[in-house]
């Protein structure tokens, strides 16, 4: 008849996760996609700069504008994004909005068919 191996006594836990269950080093952060995000943020500043005096400096909204362009504007310092750099993200936005303008017009119609005559279809948004 065999006889049973002694039972292993149990490792009590140490706080630390299992050899092996971590990578060697931390991640490394994207250097291309860093860029490519400030970029967009630049273009976002640009934008929020026309805003500002459509709405008026001193109304609430405007003071708000006002604010988040401050509080931004320390991220991405003028001249901190070069012009190509610029133009390439602004011209990936026109291309991503030209590739879903025919799904936002087959999207606007399918509601137009859902709603009653005599309503309005939601007004596009600027």
């Amino acid at each position: 008849m065999p006889v049973p191996a002694p039972a292993i006594p149990a490792m009590p836990p140490t706080g630390q996760p299992p050899v092996g269950s971590s990578p060697a080093t931390a991640p490394v952060p994207n250097k291309g996609l860093e860029a490519a995000g400030m970029a967009k943020l630049s273009l976002i500043i640009r934008q929020m700069e026309l805003i500002v005096p459509l709405l008026g400096a001193g109304t609430e909204a405007g003071r708000d504008v006002l604010k988040a362009l401050t509080s931004l504007s320390k991220h991405v310092p003028p001249g901190a994004v070069s012009p190509g750099v610029e133009q390439s993200a602004m011209n990936q936005v026109q291309m991503k909005m030209k590739q879903q303008t025919p799904q936002l017009a087959q999207m606007r119609a399918a509601i137009a068919q859902q709603k009653p005559e005599g309503t309005a279809p939601p007004a596009a948004a600027a």
